[in-house]
């Protein structure tokens, strides 16, 4: 039984956080997904601090460190696969990080806490981990050509989507739109992932 929800807990993740990021989104008035960042909903001061790691940050670390625990339990699985079990559990650990050390409620503050810098530093390994995951994959002879391929396509989209995030940033734009979008890839990647399995 543990091993089949590890199988599928990447896809559980995948529809939880859209459902999480939705509920905790409607309990914070004027909340906009589009400019404003997922970790806006678990900033300090907000409305949704307390409730936002709660029903997303905790279960979804929880949930990548079950995927990550079964890549793991693979039998005759390459390194570069078992390296990819490590990375997702080391994104199931980051995403704790995050939603236990809230960021500021400014993002673009210039002089960030220690908690909104740790965040910081978890949310940029829950964007290697997956963005490296892929990368190993489609080196790897383990999975057919076609992932592999779907595996570098993933990885070229992400990146794309993380320019355009930095420009909205700058701009002070659509973060949110295109935060939502680079992770969007990065889990259908890993869904996609558990499903070829």
């Amino acid at each position: 039984m543990l091993s089949y929800l590890g199988l599928y807990s990447a896809l559980i993740a995948s529809i939880w956080i859209a459902v999480g990021v939705y509920i905790a989104g409607r309990c914070y008035p004027n909340y906009s997904h589009a400019k404003q960042f997922c970790s806006e909903l678990g900033a300090v001061g907000s409305p949704t601090e307390k409730l936002s790691p709660i029903i997303n940050n905790y279960p979804l670390g929880l949930l990548f460190c079950l995927f990550g625990w079964y890549v793991l339990q693979l039998e005759n699985a390459p390194l570069l696969i078992a390296l990819v079990g490590w990375l997702t559990i080391s994104h199931g650990v980051a995403t704790w990080f995050a939603g236990y050390f809230p960021m500021d409620g400014d993002p673009q503050t210039k002089t960030p806490t220690l908690s909104c810098r740790i965040h910081s530093w978890a949310g940029l390994v829950m964007l290697m981990s997956l963005l490296i995951a892929p990368i190993l994959v489609a080196v790897s002879s383990y999975t057919s050509i076609s992932f592999r391929l779907f595996s570098i396509l993933c990885v070229c989209i992400t990146c794309y989507f993380l320019v355009l995030l930095t420009q909205a940033f700058k701009q002070k734009g659509s973060v949110g739109t295109y935060q939502r979008l680079s992770y969007g890839v990065q889990l259908l990647w890993l869904s996609a992932f558990s499903l070829v399995l």
